[in-house]
């Protein structure tokens, strides 16, 4: 994902400091050349052989360093770097920065980015609230660095409270969002469903599926890194939702075409991938039904069919996307489906596919407009993801 992306890591003296080699070999993992800067007071934390090693770069920390090529001008790493990430930031240097001091390579480098750059300040408690402290990150804030909010727990010293640098694959996160991806989905608005829903016979049973609401996740998650304002409403999932994406939870079918149909009109695309029950119980019991040596009938009745109610008051300009998972007749099912749901892409799969099933990594899905079908292979529903939105903003 970051092939061909050039990330700069700025380490500062904090204990934290640690942290950062993984975040460094996370991000050489996904294809990034990573470049370190260290301050001294750095080095006194994590040796920078460690991240000379990971990275196959120098460490650079002496900005007279003469056998560095950009030790004369600095500013060509600057003008190399497609994102700076300042972690962990100390108060000093989040203070040198605020004020425009620029006095070793780190601080110096930073200065000349032109780039987007993430702070992710790490310090004690009392420290990170000092009034100075919170003014200079503030100032940073308004100079367009991205502050990326400390943790709470246990610090250094054995105190409870805020100043924890956040774990590594956070820190990764806010890198991917900035640079993996063309931000051809910036301005626009996507709602995106995954997981099943589950409707209750009584306080203890329910009635579900197999979904794990990975491909909503992964659809959820693509459509966020590549820039939309991302809703995704999702039932019980085995996978956890993405970062910087609104969160709202629906058990039932009910609770989901409430949350799902009240946010529609504002949406420019929405993704229909949550596996909702079709059918639910006449009656939910108020206590657990206790079991009888006779056999037992549950009444049901059926849902309201979200995807049909989204076709029905569709909005010009706004594209729907549903999905059809099917055992047979794959093709014939999902076209019925698209013209009686009134919608404008419907990714169909089937369970008799290999990599197609449930709760697996993979998928083969079939692209069906009213146009034709496109096939595609075997993929991972990571890439299965990019390849459905390439689709949707292709309409």
């Amino acid at each position: 994902m970051l092939k061909g992306k050039t990330v700069v890591l700025a380490v500062t003296g904090s204990i934290a400091a640690y942290k950062m080699a993984n975040a460094a070999r996370m991000l050489v993992k996904l294809g990034a050349d990573v470049q370190v800067l260290m301050t001294r007071n750095a080095t006194e934390f994590i040796n920078p052989i460690t991240f000379e090693t990971l990275t196959n770069h120098k460490c650079l920390i002496d900005t007279f360093d003469r056998n560095f090529q950009y030790s004369v001008e600095h500013v060509a790493l600057a003008k190399a770097a497609d994102c700076v990430l300042i972690a962990p930031a100390s108060a000093n240097v989040i203070g040198k920065i605020a004020c425009g001091i620029a006095d070793d390579m780190l601080t110096t480098t930073v200065m000349a980015c032109p780039c987007k750059k993430l702070v992710s300040p790490a310090m004690n408690h009392n420290m990170l609230h000092n009034p100075i402290v919170e003014d200079n990150i503030r100032k940073l804030s308004s100079y367009g660095y991205e502050i990326i909010a400390a943790d709470r727990g246990m610090l250094a010293n054995g105190d409870i409270g805020d100043g924890r640098l956040p774990e590594e694959s956070v820190l990764v996160e806010y890198v991917l969002r900035e640079i993996a991806y063309e931000k051809d989905l910036a301005g626009k608005r996507v709602l995106v469903t995954a997981g099943a829903t589950r409707e209750a016979i009584d306080p203890v049973r329910f009635i579900t599926n197999h979904s794990s609401g990975k491909m909503g996740i992964a659809l959820a998650k693509a459509a966020m890194r590549r820039g939309a304002e991302v809703t995704l409403v999702c039932g019980h999932t085995e996978a956890e939702p993405p970062m910087f994406t609104d969160i709202v939870r629906a058990v039932s079918a009910e609770d989901m075409y409430r949350e799902v149909v009240s946010r529609a009109p504002e949406q420019d695309i929405i993704i229909k991938a949550a596996a909702v029950a079709d059918y639910t119980p006449a009656r939910t019991a108020d206590h657990k039904l206790k079991k009888s040596d006779a056999d037992m009938s549950i009444p049901l009745v059926r849902t309201k069919d979200i995807l049909k109610a989204l076709g029905g008051s569709k909005r010009e300009g706004q594209l729907l996307c549903g999905f059809s998972m099917e055992t047979d007749n794959v093709l014939e099912n999902s076209r019925r489906k698209l013209e009686s749901k009134n919608c404008d892409l419907i990714c169909a799969n089937s369970l008799r596919t290999d990599g197609a099933g449930f709760g697996v990594d993979t998928n083969v899905l079939t692209l069906i407009t009213r146009e034709g079908f496109e096939e595609l292979p075997l993929m991972s529903k990571d890439e299965a993801a990019h390849r459905v939105l390439d689709k949707l903003i292709s309409m």
